[in-house]
């Protein structure tokens, strides 16, 4: 949707010259909200009111030229794009009727009672009525980037206000295009059916193509560069073909952030990249441009325009927290929830802007009601800043409690790089799964031999040259970690050591550094090993500790994953690490917006089932129940590239395991080939013991001494003698 363009002022501006425009609105955006946040005020009036101090209403520095239209446009389209990409879809789903009955609420009692003033008191004709009556329904996300700092964008309140915007939207540009169409004295029954097979024509398009496209391109593309300009291109595509059929551009931005929101999880570098560029440059420039185009003097122009002014004004806030207030009724907190819904729902920008813009061109509005929509502009933004930043700060915390897992899950989660192809994927498996309630929650490391050389001089300087190499690989796979984990705004510490053993140097970094939880790579099985081996590296990781261990191999970015199957054994709720591993599972399925099928038997399941109703309840899932644990082979015909199969096994000894898990290795690199796979170690009680497991000539696994040595208090006695 176009910024339309308004001659303001004849006036030549002071400052013309590009480079220092751009430097002055650099200037705006850095300090601006450094000053007004030490007044308590939102950022987005700083930027606002900088705008109209600047701009030809102002002291007239900077002139509105065709880079504020450029970069409005950008910016316009990227809050409502942003507000589709950070929405929850299973919150969408599970709260999709609220969220559509207050999108019914602030567009019928806004439409209506704006209807009435424009008809009755303004005396306005019918149609120029109905033009106002979209002007009052509809809104602009113009205070979302305030929720977004504080990391709200999934609360319930949230997610009912986006959906109430999108179907508000729609609904106003709709029937705004049939009150423009029926001035068209060519406006037939053909006219309108092409109008509609447009409308249908586009959103095949974008719901079913965009998906489509997307899901490929950042499977075979991992560049972040590359992928950040597809994104936006897609952006701007949709906006381009929403247009073409007959809609508004900032609609079909909200649309593509929807349809490609589960392909870009919130912690991923991308989704950081998206956030940053936007609420550094983009956005602020359109709230710059925003506030250029105000004049405050219209408040004093006369009588009849104050009164337009006023009955604008009133009607379109009133009407708004009226919205707010009946849709809250009878709600624990509504007092929060209504300010926020309000503060969301309130604001009136270039929405607006560009319905009383169509109606002077058309004939039917005049320039007093061009000023009512400009004093409207201000008024709205300045009140609704405050409101969102006031009803999103008291929910945040009200919602901050000291008791959902925060300090249960102590631990860093320990990431182990070999080769260099695994390091993005392992990366961010980590960062999805890591505790984001733990400071220096996420470590890289690198272990390399540290080989004995021969005493002959060539072999020696073989050795040595081997083991530099190794050590340099070793120190880029723990920079390209660093630098990805840094992408998505994640702080990871690295280390690089040399031990004669992997193992050893894994299980002795756990213990230095009080690590929660390992991920570890899976590499091919060799057809000579045991069966229920892992190779030596990973069967000396599980031997040597009890905490958690996930054993990875994932063949598709996380971001692509649409569905995570959990296998679970029986007896799994009494391992002390139950509901740690839920958690994590959890986790995934949160941050990639993903479905979560667990298999197993109907105890276990239960508990899982509470858990997540009462820690994850927006997370989709569903359960079935296994008879036996061989069934685990059958799903191999039902998973995909777009699967993870998470197998939730344990060590020799303890009470869920079983003698098949043994085969699971063999089993999972024979049947799941095309297929994400993890199997998971779950915490378990105890201290490790040396040669914990033993294999037999045939591939069986024999435990010595349990495994585990239980940890007790020594009784006190005598020694005997």
């Amino acid at each position: 949707m176009h910024l339309p363009s308004i001659v303001l002022s004849a006036q030549k501006a002071l400052v013309t010259d590009p480079t220092w425009i751009f430097f002055l609105v650099l200037v705006i955006i850095l300090f601006a909200p450094i000053l007004l946040r030490k007044l308590h005020i939102p950022h987005i009036i700083g930027l606002i009111v900088a705008g109209i101090l600047v701009g030809q209403h102002g002291f007239n520095i900077l002139e509105r030229d065709s880079s504020f239209e450029l970069f409005g446009q950008v910016g316009i389209y990227y809050i409502m794009f942003l507000a589709g990409l950070e929405l929850d879809m299973g919150s969408v789903i599970h709260h999709g009727k609220r969220g559509i009955k207050y999108g019914i609420l602030t567009f019928a009692i806004p439409f209506l009672l704006g209807f009435a003033s424009s008809y009755w008191i303004l005396h306005y004709s019918t149609a120029a009525s109905l033009m106002m009556a979209c002007l009052f329904s509809s809104h602009t996300l113009v205070t979302y980037p305030i929720v977004s700092r504080y990391g709200m964008g999934r609360h319930a309140t949230v997610v009912v206000s986006v959906i109430a915007t999108a179907f508000t939207t729609f609904v106003s540009l709709l029937l705004l295009a049939f009150v423009v169409g029926s001035q068209n004295p060519d406006a037939d029954w053909l006219y309108w059916l092409i109008f509609f097979g447009k409308c249908i024509t586009y959103c095949i398009v974008v719901i079913v193509g965009f998906p489509w496209m997307a899901k490929r391109f950042l499977r075979r593309f991992d560049d972040g560069v590359t992928q950040f300009v597809f994104i936006l291109a897609l952006v701007f595509l949709s906006a381009a073909l929403a247009k073409l059929a007959g809609l508004e551009g900032l609609l079909g931005a909200f649309v593509s952030g929807l349809v490609i929101n589960r392909l870009i999880p919130h912690t991923s570098p991308l989704m950081t990249r998206l956030q940053f560029v936007g609420n550094a440059l983009f956005i602020p420039y359109f709230l710059i441009g925003v506030g250029m185009i105000i004049d405050v003097r219209v408040l004093a122009s006369g009588t009849s325009t104050i009164g337009t002014i006023a009955i604008v004004v009133a009607v379109a806030m009133v009407t708004k927290w009226l919205a707010a207030w009946v849709m809250n009724l009878g709600k624990k907190g509504s007092k929060e929830s209504c300010m926020l819904m309000f503060g969301l729902s309130n604001a009136h920008a270039a929405g607006a802007l560009a319905i009383v813009m169509i109606g002077t061109s058309v004939g039917l509005m005049n320039e007093v009601m061009l000023n009512a929509t400009v004093a409207l502009i201000l008024i709205s933004c300045v009140v609704s800043s405050f409101a969102t930043n006031a009803g999103a700060r008291k929910l945040a915390l009200s919602d901050i409690q000291t008791d959902q897992n925060r300090g249960s899950h102590h631990g860093k989660c320990l990431v182990t790089y070999d080769h260099p192809e695994t390091v993005d994927v392992l990366t961010q498996l980590a960062i999805l799964i890591r505790n984001p309630y733990i400071l220096e929650s996420l470590m890289g490391l690198s272990v390399d031999f540290d080989e004995e050389p021969t005493q002959e001089m060539e072999n020696v300087f073989k050795a040595e040259n081997q083991q530099s190499q190794a050590l340099r690989r070793s120190k880029m796979n723990l920079v390209e970690a660093k630098r990805i984990a840094a992408a998505a705004d994640v702080h990871m510490s690295t280390l690089s050591r040399v031990s004669t053993n992997i193992a050893s140097g894994i299980l002795h970094t756990m213990k230095e550094q009080d690590v929660g939880e390992v991920i570890l790579g899976m590499h091919l099985i060799d057809g000579n090993a045991p069966a229920g081996s892992l190779g030596t590296v990973v069967d000396g990781v599980l031997s040597g500790s009890h905490r958690e261990v996930m054993v990875v191999h994932i063949i598709a970015p996380p971001g692509t994953i649409r569905r995570v199957v959990v296998l679970v054994p029986e007896k799994a709720e009494y391992e002390v690490g139950f509901y740690k591993w839920v958690e994590h599972i959890c986790r995934i399925g949160e941050q990639l917006d993903c479905h979560l099928v667990y298999y197993g038997w109907a105890k276990t399941l239960a508990h899982i089932n509470e858990y997540m109703v009462l820690k994850h309840p927006h997370v989709r899932t569903e359960s079935h129940i296994l008879k036996e644990w061989d069934e685990v082979s059958q799903l191999s015909e039902t998973c995909g590239r777009n699967e993870l199969v998470v197998a939730v096994t344990s060590r020799p000894g303890f009470i869920s395991y079983v003698p098949t898990m043994g085969i699971l290795p063999r089993l999972f690199a024979n049947t799941f080939q095309d297929t994400s796979i993890m199997l998971l170690y779950p915490d378990q009680y105890g201290e490790p013991t040396a040669n914990m497991t033993i294999f037999s000539p045939n591939g069986v696994a024999i435990t010595r001494n349990i495994g585990f040595r239980k940890v007790g208090k020594r009784k006190k006695g005598k020694k005997k003698k």
